[in-house]
């Protein structure tokens, strides 16, 4: 009888067993495989917190490696309220235990904060929500901040990296530079237009935390790695870019002048070494400036050029073989012609002019009369191996091609103003480098302002550029150029452009501005052009204002004058040799 009882009892223990273990198989079949997926959405904002991880954006620097824009970490500091308890630390004394008290004043002594107003922020959050999991202890704390605040190890502090976007030398080359926004979205200037280059890619990590809150040391999981961004190497000096900047700040305020620009460019290379614009900005600081002067107008916005054309007129009926420096031509203040077109000289002058007197007194009537030696289809096939109507290699965000149009659209009127710089549009930079080509023996070379572009692996990459164009033969540039000497040497710029030991071509320009209803306003856009050394052509400076008080080119002369000592001085440009060549201005 005592047998079978204790058989009963085993048998019913067993069964029992059997049951359990049955409840629990199936509850945890019904965990793992039929509710997996609905219990791990519900967890995985407690367990698996995921972060993001910066690809750093790529500095921007000058030829010389200057940094001109660089990426700048910056951490917002966030706490768990619901979990700020003492913590145990390990020290070379042994362990101690930190209270919350303890840990305010530690962060407090790194952000300036106080410990009582770090406190604070936690009660209060806890005072509107018990499990309150975040609040701010501080926003935008520098990396010495954050590593030093990291070093305490404080178990219920956490961090939020934030890319913020600066320029070490605030408004130099601002214009050209660019901006990015506050979400790192790239949205002007070179910032937007390499943004291949510069631009990082963001990656993805995430992590474990624990029911207290606190993270799972060794828990972090890499999903999609971070890729930096690659450097921007410009072509620009930037003490040469600072120095243009300053000095047409100062001639604009002077002349209080509506907008102006200075560009310097290699005659060799086509390389852009500074391109100052007026008014600038400083990208740090977008929302200080209005939106209009927050780009670079020497690329973006064209304008009639002027008498800087005439050079261009010169150097094309020249190679043609229609003329000579000492060609006469009689040019009267005031000219119409057999279609109607009509126009008159800025200022008195003698008549009997050749071409270097056309040049020298900015005859509009002498250079028209001259230019219609040319047909139509080579004047324009000319301009157009100048790089007028088109853009430059550059290719600028926003970038202005100008406009040219073909010969059978020019109007009676236009058919002979284009000669002096009316009906037709340009940038700064392409006469920029259309006066290049004059120097450089009658090669263009493509505009460039991009050196290149190096990855982290120091790898180099660098633009792909167009051939050269070769628009006039070397020795009508040689000619030009001489010509242009002259303007300098027999006219009124010889008193203020001259450098003692230094031969510069020029010419200067007084554009009349579109009043906006078909005629000309009584404002002009006034500009300086200038070849130096001129026995061996090396740069181009080349100054506009618009709107100066003045109205007179000569009100940009000091600007082109001193950038050009800026040149010789940091650049120590050897004294001039050789004498120009003399040519008559009358016959």
């Amino acid at each position: 009888m005592k047998m079978r009882i204790n058989r009963r009892r085993v048998a019913m223990s067993f069964a029992l067993v059997v049951i359990i273990a049955v409840f629990f198989v199936t509850r945890l079949i019904d965990i793992q495989v039929v509710g997996a997926a609905a219990f791990n959405k519900a967890s995985q904002g407690k367990m698996s917190i995921p972060e993001t991880l910066y690809g750093t954006r790529g500095d921007i620097v000058d030829i010389n490696g200057t940094v001109l824009a660089t990426e700048r970490m910056t951490y917002d500091v966030t706490v768990s309220p619901r979990n700020a308890k003492e913590f145990s630390r390990t020290t070379e004394k042994g362990e101690v235990i930190v209270t919350p008290q303890m840990a305010a004043k530690e962060i407090a002594a790194i952000t300036g904060q106080s410990a009582d107003g770090i406190i604070s922020i936690i009660n209060d959050a806890l005072a509107d929500d018990p499990n309150s999991e975040f609040a701010y202890v501080t926003k935008g704390a520098d990396v010495d901040a954050f590593t030093q605040i990291k070093a305490l190890e404080i178990p219920w502090i956490y961090f939020e990296q934030n890319p913020d976007r600066a320029y070490p030398n605030g408004a130099v080359a601002g214009n050209i530079l660019g901006y990015v926004g506050s979400d790192g979205t790239p949205l002007a200037g070179l910032e937007m237009g390499y943004e291949e280059c510069v631009g990082g890619v963001n990656g993805s990590q995430s992590y474990a935390r624990g029911a207290d809150g606190v993270r799972i040391p060794g828990s972090t999981v890499v999903t999609d790695g971070a890729k930096n961004g690659s450097t921007l190497k410009l072509t620009i000096d930037s003490d040469l870019q600072w120095f243009a900047q300053q000095t047409l700040a100062t001639t604009a305020s002077r002349e209080n002048a509506k907008w102006g620009m200075t560009v310097v460019m290699e005659v060799e290379t086509g390389r852009l070494l500074a391109v100052a614009d007026y008014p600038t900005f400083d990208p740090n600081n977008i929302d200080a400036y209005a939106p209009e002067d927050r780009g670079s107008r020497a690329f973006t916005s064209p304008f009639e050029p002027g008498s800087t054309m005439k050079s261009l007129t010169a150097a094309s009926i020249l190679e043609a073989g229609l003329v000579d420096p000492t060609t006469p031509i009689y040019s009267p203040q005031f000219i119409e012609f057999d279609n109607g077109a009509r126009f008159r000289d800025h200022g008195p002058h003698p008549a009997n002019l050749t071409l270097q007197g056309v040049l020298r007194w900015s005859s509009n009537s002498g250079i028209a009369q001259l230019g219609v030696l040319l047909d139509p289809e080579s004047r324009h096939d000319s301009l157009v191996r100048f790089g007028v109507g088109e853009k430059t290699a550059v290719d600028f965000p926003g970038e202005s091609a100008g406009l040219l149009r073909s010969s059978e659209q020019w109007d009676n009127q236009s058919f002979y103003t284009m000669f002096f710089g009316q009906g037709l549009t340009l940038t700064s930079i392409q006469m920029a480098s259309a006066y290049a080509a004059i120097g450089n023996d009658g090669v263009r070379q493509p505009v460039s302002l991009i050196d290149s572009c190096i990855d982290q692996d120091g790898k180099t990459a660098r633009p792909s550029l167009p051939e050269p164009v070769t628009v006039i033969s070397a020795q009508t540039a040689r000619t030009t150029v001489d010509m242009l000497e002259n303007v300098v040497t027999h006219g009124w710029l010889t008193d203020y452009l001259t450098i003692p030991g230094y031969r510069i071509a020029a010419k200067t320009s007084t554009a009349e501005q579109s009043d906006g209803a078909g005629g000309y306003s009584d404002k002009f856009i006034v500009s300086l052009a200038a070849l130096f050394p001129a026995d061996d052509p090396k740069f181009v400076v080349l100054t506009s204002l618009a709107s100066p008080d003045s109205n007179s080119s000569a009100s940009v002369v000091p600007d082109v004058n001193n950038v050009i000592k800026q040149i010789i001085k940091t650049r120590e440009i050897q004294p001039s040799s050789g004498q120009p060549i003399d040519y008559a201005d009358y016959y």
